[in-house]
C-alpha cells in the first residue's frame, strides 16, 4: 500500500470518527422525540392524576371516609408514574417547576372540572363518592383516547397501568355507593363498558393485592396446610383499610 493510499483510508476514518457524535444524536433523537399528541398526552394525564389527588385529599378532609383515603395514595404513585415519564422525554412541566399547590392546574378544563367536582362533592357523602366516579371515569375514558395515539411501549404500560387501577378506584366508589343504597348511572363512558368493569374483579394494581390464602407446603412430616402466595381477592377498598389499596 503506498503512502497515498494510507493518507485516503486515514482521511475517510476521520470523517466517520467526526460523524459519530451526529449520527449517535439522530438516533437518540428519533428514539426520545414525541409528537405533540404524545407530549400533550403525557402532561395532560400528568395533570389529570394531580386533579385525582386534590379531589381526594379535600373529601377525604371533609369526610373522613374511605375508599378516599385510601385511592389518593394511590393517585400520589401514579403522579410519579408520569412525572418519571416526563423526565425521560424532557419535558417541562410548568405545574411541578412553579408549585404543587392544591387546585392549581395549567389545563383550564381540568381546573373547571377541579371547582365543579369540589362544590358539588362538599355538599354531601354521597355527592362526594359521584364525584370520585366521575374522576375515575373520565380517567378511563381520556386514557383509551391517549393509547390510540402512541405506539411507545413504555408510555403504553404507564396508561395500561393507570387504567387498571381507575377501573379498581371506579369499583370501590360504585360499591360505596350502592351501600349507601345509590346506583351510579355512568355520564363519561358507554354503558357496556362501565357493566364489563364493575363486574369484573380489582387487579393487582389496586385494591386485592394482599398475599393470598391457598394451599401450601407443610413444614415437617406429611402434606401440611400453609398460606399460598399468589395475588388475593381480598378487596381492601371494600374493608376502608390497609395501604395495599390503590
Amino acid at each position: 500500500m503506498n503512502y497515498s493510499s494510507k493518507q485516503r483510508i486515514m482521511k475517510k476514518a476521520l470523517l466517520l470518527f467526526a460523524a459519530l457524535p451526529a449520527l449517535l444524536t439522530v438516533q437518540s433523537q428519533s428514539v426520545t422525540t414525541l409528537s405533540p399528541a404524545e407530549k400533550n398526552g403525557l402532561l395532560y394525564m400528568q395533570e389529570e392524576e394531580k386533579l385525582a389527588r386534590d379531589v381526594y385529599d379535600s373529601m377525604y378532609a371533609k369526610w373522613e371516609v374511605n375508599p378516599f383515603g385510601n385511592i389518593r395514595q394511590s393517585e400520589r404513585m401514579h403522579m410519579s408514574r408520569m412525572n418519571t415519564l416526563s423526565v425521560t422525554y424532557a419535558i417541562k412541566n410548568e405545574q411541578a417547576v412553579t408549585n404543587d399547590k392544591a387546585g392549581s392546574f395549567l389545563n383550564p378544563v381540568l381546573a373547571k372540572i377541579y371547582t365543579e367536582l369540589i362544590a358539588s362533592g362538599s355538599q354531601s357523602l354521597v355527592d362526594a363518592l359521584k364525584a370520585g366516579a366521575k374522576i375515575e371515569e373520565l380517567d378511563i375514558a381520556d386514557l383509551d383516547e391517549r393509547m390510540a395515539q402512541t405506539k411507545k411501549e413504555d408510555i403504553l404500560t404507564a396508561y395500561k397501568f393507570l387504567r387498571m387501577g381507575s377501573e379498581n378506584h371506579l369499583r370501590a366508589f360504585v360499591r360505596r355507593l350502592k351501600s349507601q343504597r345509590v346506583e351510579y348511572k355512568p355520564e363519561f363512558i358507554k354503558k357496556e363498558m362501565f357493566d364489563t368493569i364493575i363486574s369484573g374483579e380489582n387487579q393487582v394494581a389496586g385494591c386485592g393485592n394482599e398475599p393470598g390464602q391457598g394451599p401450601g407446603n407443610g413444614q415437617g412430616q406429611g402434606k401440611g396446610k400453609g398460606n399460598g402466595n399468589g395475588p388475593g381477592k381480598g378487596k381492601c377498598c371494600d374493608k376502608e383499610a390497609g395501604q395495599k389499596c390503590q
